[in-house]
């Protein structure tokens, strides 16, 4: 059945069309239109002057809705895509933490069998495995008992047996860090810079070998130290100054200020920057305790003043977050043009994700993953792969 969405505000890579309409047919966008689209045989949804944008992707996301992928079941990662598809999440990239091989093997067992039941929630693009290889001095909540230096064993046994994973945070500076960079990039995979104490000159030999992204910018990572009265550039500094590097940023405004959301924005620009959730089980619920992992031995977290910490509150532990609290953060407190947001909330981790000639931006030829949301970023509809998939007004 082809559907006409009008009456909305559209934002297209070039700007954003006041009254536009877009035709979907099999899946697909076959038109978009800055006036009415009439069709006799089509469905028609009012998006009553809301705005209509792509599917938001969240390329680091844990949990939702009570769940968490390191639970390691077929509900778990069912549950926690369509919580957050309900918060305008078409894609994501399910993500594990620190763990021993036989819950990491588990866990990626687990999202290959998932991937195929998941047909109401948010599409898996691939697993992003967030930990083990960390420094102990930058871990945040991330569980010590599992932190190491990567093991080659362990890493080739898992990409030998498993090839979901599209990504993988490591902290450079460790023993063997460098090669495992090298080897991830070789497979086509995601090296992203993660829970660090790396400097400068470290940041910039791995970018040589492969690492193309920085994890949670500013969260768990050096910025300036000093030694012996002599000051050096840290992870944040790198991150800033070498092009080459992507960064995703929690922009839940917990854990950023505004003026350090807008002095990424500023300087690396949507073209490079992802907005992430990071959600833990705990998003989406009104829970005040939880943990963070597995549900059987995970970290406890206490949740307070809108977001997750260790319960000695000497680090955050993960958001509450889901995507239309960034996109409404970025806009209404930081300033930034819509259009530039949804950049970062799509566009960007489409092209980071691999899967920009598909989705990430409307545009004809491309899946209709779409969103409506009205002034204050509260999602009405939204459409997977050009079908109506959540009605808010199905769901008070």
């Amino acid at each position: 059945m082809k559907t006409i969405i009008g009456n909305g505000q559209i934002i297209t890579p070039r700007g954003i069309l006041p009254n536009g309409s877009i035709l979907l047919d099999n899946g697909q966008i076959e038109a978009i239109s800055d006036s009415d689209i009439k069709m006799n045989d089509a469905d028609f949804i009012d998006a009553a002057g809301h705005y209509i944008s792509p599917g938001f992707i969240d390329l680091h996301v844990h949990g939702g809705g009570g769940y968490d992928f390191m639970d390691s079941t077929e509900e778990a990662f069912i549950k926690v895509a369509e919580l957050h598809l309900c918060y305008g999440t078409t894609a994501m990239l399910p993500t594990t933490l620190t763990g021993d091989k036989e819950s990491m093997r588990k866990v990626l067992s687990c999202y290959e069998k998932a991937k195929d039941l998941n047909t109401k929630g948010a599409t898996f693009l691939g697993v992003h495995i967030e930990g083990p290889y960390f420094s102990m001095k930058h871990r945040g909540a991330q569980d010590p008992r599992y932190i190491r230096n990567p093991d080659p064993e362990e890493y080739h046994e898992i990409l030998q047996n498993h090839s979901c994973i599209l990504r993988w945070s490591i902290a450079p500076e460790l023993p063997g860090a460098i090669e495992f960079g090298k080897l991830l990039s070789e497979k086509g995979i995601i090296a992203s810079i993660a829970h660090t104490d790396a400097l400068y000159d470290d940041i910039e030999k791995a970018v040589a070998n492969g690492y193309t992204m920085v994890t949670h910018l500013y969260s768990a990572m050096n910025g300036v130290i000093r030694k012996n009265a002599f000051r050096y550039a840290g992870t944040v500094e790198a991150a800033y100054l070498i092009d080459a590097l992507d960064v995703e940023i929690i922009a839940d405004g917990k854990h950023l200020p505004v003026p350090l959301l807008q002095l990424i924005y500023k300087i690396k620009g949507s073209g490079k920057i992802a907005l992430i959730t990071d959600a833990i089980r705990a998003a989406g619920t009104s829970l005040t305790k939880t943990v963070i992992g597995s549900a059987d031995n995970g970290l406890k977290v206490i949740i307070e003043d809108g977001v997750a910490k260790l319960p000695d509150r000497t680090s955050f532990a993960g958001s509450i977050a889901t995507a239309n609290q960034l996109v409404r953060v970025m806009w209404k407190q930081a300033g930034i043009p819509l259009a530039e947001v949804i950049k970062m909330m799509s566009t960007t981790p489409a092209r980071i994700a691999h899967v920009q000639n598909s989705k990430g931006s409307l545009e004809t030829g491309k899946e209709g993953d779409i969103v409506i949301f009205n002034e204050n970023v509260d999602v009405k509809y939204v459409f997977k792969n050009g079908r109506l998939v959540f009605d808010s007004a199905l769901h008070p």
